[in-house]
């Protein structure tokens, strides 16, 4: 009789046939909005083609990533794990690495880490099967007495959680004593380090008096590690940190499992690891399974979750249906690593070639033969000689002509350590899984600002590219590698930064195509606007109806809209710009933490808002980018509140609204310099007409723009043959500027153009910042800009429309 299975897949068959039907209509419409395209450009005034071109070359792009972003949901599944079926006697149970990373105490709280520490060390799992690795990249004092704080308190609180059974493992109530000693210690000791640090690997053990410990259960084992760094000898952040905690790692304990956590990510169930077990103890998986992915979940995310920060669309949608695939991406933190996987086929290698791969360490080579082998002695220190070893493994210099992080190991080259690594063992063949347990696994601290949200997510977008950019570019490396469809999946992340270029050119070109009366879309009189419009509201919906199965609100929706747009016109750019500096040597690798120090005075929540604006007249033409511009206007009403009339710490500085000002000013004056110049002859208002045929400008076609150059005669006809008269009632406008009401749209234009104008550029400021500290500042003020030039753009039409019926 076959033993029960240790877990179950299964397959979301309705939603999967689901996302295939609407691929399909969906791929139909793409492929209409094409052909029109091309087909309409023969017919294009050679005036208006470059902007045509530009728009359409983006479609394409958007088309592009949208293509990419069904591989996510062709085949989703969802995995149940049994850990009651694991052998009963857990002293077989294989023996975890837990790995804590952490870097600056004065943005990651030594309190917090400590939390963090204390919950690894509390798993459900057994005491000598559990090692805990803590990698201070700062050298700090504080934090090295933190950790030996936790210990002592580890002592009292691990037993208590075993003997009670508490689930949250993470201490945040009772211990009001270890968190004095904490608070004591960062009075008396400076959080500063030097720039110099040298390679420190410590047991940590408990001090406390023997008669209080002979009563209390063997703990796991306590590591702290900090690592010899040497400016300007590279140290590859976290990267490095992680394979100097692997090789250390390697000599004490050699775990054949490793669980990575961020320090802010303490362990909710402790239960996970046996959930991991799962799939790494089924015989028929685990040969060729490399990690167990956990989605990562926040506890001090609100209720509106304003700047998406749980990540819906990745661990609710994404990862499940990379998991039909061959498994989702490394994710940074959350996930149990098989250590082979990492070391890969050079466990088969000669020693000399061993060497040149692992390093010099003998210790090292040969741990690599056996598996679990504790090296402490009597009371739980290292022997000299198992120090020194420890310590020259930690040195800054030991990776020198080796290949850790080249082809190896968590690898270097890119600010995303995990998405590359797990991408490189993809193409090796090896899978992954995804666990998504009813109960969180692990909880952190997510960003709980709109700069923290924005540096993050620029440095996400840089280490994107670097690896777009590098010999292992995923749309070319990994389509032999890997099942199509899983390339598909990388090649979106790897192409997500240039979600900037179709998004700076939709919030600029229409509307300022729109304020001089340039038609980009079809008439709204025309079959081929159904098919424009079709896509765009499909679009929503389809996202919509996501966010409600998955359990989210409309309110989410409206969230996750505008943080995508806002992230778009800011992070990715500069993810973008970071990446080619760095590609031509012009910037320097740089990483700093997120700041996860709990700010009491959170600004207040974003709440939507409405502006209602009636537009008269007909908008045969225009219509299509004054919708488009009256969405981003109300999906960024937030933002707009903050630049006018915020008075809390959620207010855009007024020297930033200023620039933004001031740039807006310059660019639709430049912008309309231009289009005028090659759209028309005249000033806004005049034209070429006379008999109907007008030019670019705003004389003849519909009464709106010229849009194509002409019309049929009748529709456009000022009504006098010299095209001076009062015109149909529809907005006529005469070739010298005083007929069919030219001049009173002129100056409604011109009016609201300046309205316009003090909300839009903030992204242009952006681009003049030089140094990091300005862009970050400016950060929040990025997303004003085309935000804001939209609006400009809305109200531009708007008062241009009311001026042309009422004449």
């Amino acid at each position: 009789m076959e033993p029960l299975p240790l877990h179950l897949c299964k397959p979301y068959k309705l939603s999967s046939i689901l996302n295939r039907l609407y691929s399909l209509i969906h791929v139909t419409a793409l492929t209409s909005l094409i052909y029109y395209r091309v087909s309409s450009l023969a017919s294009t005034p050679l005036a208006s083609l470059p902007a045509q071109l530009l728009v359409f070359a983006l479609e394409l792009l958007l088309s592009l990533l949208w293509l990419l972003n069904q591989a996510y949901l062709w085949n989703p599944v969802s995995r149940r794990v049994f850990p009651e079926r694991l052998p009963e006697n857990e002293q077989n149970l294989p023996a975890i690495d837990v790995f804590i990373c952490t870097a600056d105490p004065k943005k990651e709280p030594p309190l917090e880490v400590m939390n963090t520490v204390l919950s690894a060390m509390a798993l459900d799992y057994p005491s000598k099967k559990l090692h805990v690795y803590l990698s201070d990249d700062a050298g700090s004092a504080l934090t090295l007495l933190a950790l030996r704080q936790a210990c002592a308190f580890a002592s009292s609180w691990l037993p208590f959680c075993r003997r009670f059974g508490i689930k949250t493992r993470c201490p945040k109530r009772k211990y009001e004593l270890f968190k004095e000693h904490i608070r004591i210690a960062e009075e008396e000791k400076s959080s500063a380090t030097d720039k110099i640090n040298p390679s420190i690997v410590e047991v940590i053990i408990d001090k406390s008096d023997d008669e209080v410990r002979t009563n209390q259960v063997e703990m796991p084992l306590l590591v702290y590690v900090s690592r010899e760094k040497r400016p300007p000898h590279p140290h590859h952040f976290k990267a490095g940190a992680l394979n100097c905690l692997l090789r250390v790692s390697s000599i004490l304990s050699n775990s054949p499992y490793i669980l990575v956590l961020d320090c802010d990510m303490y362990c909710n169930d402790p239960t996970s690891a046996k959930q991991a077990m799962c799939f790494h103890l089924d015989p028929k998986l685990s040969p060729s399974l490399a990690f167990v992915q956990f989605p990562q979940k926040f506890h001090n995310i609100s209720s509106n979750d304003i700047y998406d920060s749980q990540l819906r669309t990745t661990f609710q949608v994404r990862w499940p249906g990379m998991d039909g695939i061959q498994g989702p991406m490394l994710s940074g933190t959350c996930f149990y690593m098989k250590r082979e996987a990492l070391y890969g086929i050079f466990l088969q290698k000669e020693l000399h070639h061993l060497k040149e791969s692992f390093g010099p360490s003998n210790e090292l080579i040969i741990s690599l033969q056996r598996s679990n082998q504790r090296k402490t002695i009597g009371n739980g220190t290292l022997s000299s000689t198992l120090q020194q070893e420890a310590q020259f493994l930690a040195s800054y210099n030991y990776e020198t002509n080796t290949l850790w992080g080249k082809q190896a190991r968590y690898l270097y080259k890119s600010l995303i350590e995990d998405y590359f690594t797990g991408f490189i063992l993809h193409c090796k063949g090896w899978k992954s899984v995804f666990c998504n347990p009813s109960r969180s696994a692990f909880l952190g601290s997510a960003t709980s600002s709109l700069n923290d949200t924005l540096v993050q997510g620029t440095r996400w977008n840089c280490g994107l590219l670097e690896v777009t950019f590098s010999k292992c570019s995923p749309p070319l490396y990994g389509l032999s590698r890997m099942p199509l469809l899983q390339t598909m999946c990388y090649s979106y992340y790897a192409l997500q930064p240039f979600y900037s270029l179709p998004l700076w050119c939709l919030a600029s070109v229409p509307q300022l195509c729109l304020i001089n009366g340039i038609s980009l879309y079809p008439k709204v009189s025309s079959p081929w606007f159904v098919i424009f419009s079709s896509i765009f509201l499909c679009s929503l919906l389809k996202h919509l109806v996501d966010v409600l199965v998955t359990g989210g609100s409309v309110q989410t929706w409206c969230n996750e809209q505008r943080i995508w747009m806002i992230k778009s016109l800011t992070c990715y750019t500069y993810g973008t710009i970071d990446a080619i500096l760095k590609c031509f040597g012009m910037k320097q690798p740089c990483f700093s933490p997120t700041n996860k120090v709990s700010d009491d005075e959170q600004a207040k929540l974003h709440q939507l808002g409405i502006t209602r604006m009636v537009i008269s007249g007909g908008a045969n033409e225009l219509l299509g980018q004054v919708i488009l511009s009256f969405y981003i206007l109300l999906e960024s009403y937030p933002i707009i509140e903050g630049m006018a009339w915020r008075k809390d710490t959620g207010l855009v500085p007024a020297s930033v609204a200023l620039l933004s000002f001031v740039l807006s000013i310059i660019f639709l004056l430049l912008g309309s310099v231009v289009l005028s110049s090659k759209f028309g002859s005249g000033d806004f208002g005049n034209g070429s007409g006379g008999d109907g045929h007008g030019g670019v400008g705003h004389s003849g076609g519909d009464g709106h723009s010229g849009g194509g150059g002409h019309s049929d005669g009748d529709e456009g006809n000022v009504g006098g043959d010299d095209g001076n008269g009062s015109g149909d009632g529809r907005g006529g406008h005469a070739s010298d500027g005083s007929g069919g009401g030219g001049g009173a749209v002129a100056a409604a234009a011109a009016a609201t153009a300046a309205m316009a104008a003090m909300a839009t550029a903030a992204t242009m400021a952006i681009m003049t910042a030089t140094t990091a500290t300005t862009a970050t500042t400016m950060t929040a003020a990025t997303a004003t800009t085309a935000v804001t030039m939209t609006a400009a753009a809305a109200m531009t039409a708007s008062a241009y429309m009311a001026a042309a019926e009422d004449t």
